[in-house]
Parts: structure tokens; sequence; C-alpha cells
């Protein structure tokens, strides 16, 4: 049996393996492709695929997340009055790079009775700013409670 450089190179691609095992094993199994891979398989020479940077589609993986996270906007509102209005690849990117104060502000748009709100552009209600709502009010509640209780004093 000939085995030929386009054999080797799919099951090379298909097992993740070398030119050398790859032509191995299509030798060893007569140039089958699939008694090739089970063969392979079998012998545990099967290697995952790791994530390469070079490789389109995870490069293809990261765009498709940063355009939904685009169409994702972090709302701050107010009496029904919109103060920020910003995709949420913004939020998270600002969240991350300046942590510390924006921890603060996050605390403090809280304790003002802002509404945080995460929107898609089909104005869906999603149930994580059902529980982004129960947070805030918690937190304003129990704000308040402590800023009356310091007034009696």
């Amino acid at each position: 049996m000939n085995i030929t450089l386009e054999q080797i190179d799919i099951l090379r691609k298909r097992a993740n393996v070398s030119y050398k095992e790859a032509k191995d094993a299509l030798e060893k199994n007569n140039g089958n492709m699939v008694e090739a891979l089970t063969y392979l398989e079998e012998q545990n020479r099967i290697k995952p695929e790791g994530i390469k940077i070079g490789d389109s589609s995870f490069i293809n993986s990261i765009k498709e997340v940063i355009q939904k996270l685009n169409k994702i906007k972090f709302v701050v509102s107010k009496d029904e009055k919109t103060v920020l209005n910003i995709s949420s690849l913004l939020a998270i990117l600002i969240g991350i790079f300046t942590f510390p104060v924006s921890l603060i502000i996050l605390i403090l748009i809280i304790i003002t009775h802002h509404k945080i709100r995460l929107e898609k552009g089909d104005n869906k209600e999603w149930g994580i700013n059902s529980k982004i709502d129960k947070v805030s009010n918690t937190v304003s509640s129990t704000t308040d409670k402590v800023i009356k209780e310091f007034k009696e004093l």
C-alpha cells in the first residue's frame, strides 16, 4: 500500500501527532484512515489540541466574545434618567485596570440608590438584573439604617 503525503497530513491534523507517528499508523493499518486513528487512540498517542495563539479558531472565538460583550450595555441610572451607558466590554476593562477605584465607585453608585442594569439590544429582562437589584437594595437599606443610627447619636 502506497501512503500519500495527503493522508499523512490529514491524520496528523486529526490526531495531533507527528509525521512519523501518522506515517507509522497508516502503514500498520494498510492506509486505512479510520483504522489508523483507532490504532493511535488505543496507543494513547492522540494528543489533545492545545490553544495556539496563531490558530484562527482561537482568534475567531476571541472576536466572537468581544462582539457579544459590545452588544451588552452596562447602564447606570437614577430616577429613570441614564447616568452612564457603556459597552460591558469597556466596563470590564475599566474594572480590571482600575480595580480599587472602580470598586469604590461601584459601592458609591449602590449607596446613592442608582440602578445598575445589563441591557441587550432586544431589551429583554435578564435574571442577573434581579440579582443586582437584590444586592443593591440590601446594601442601600443597610447603609440607610447605619446613617440613620449615626444621625441619632
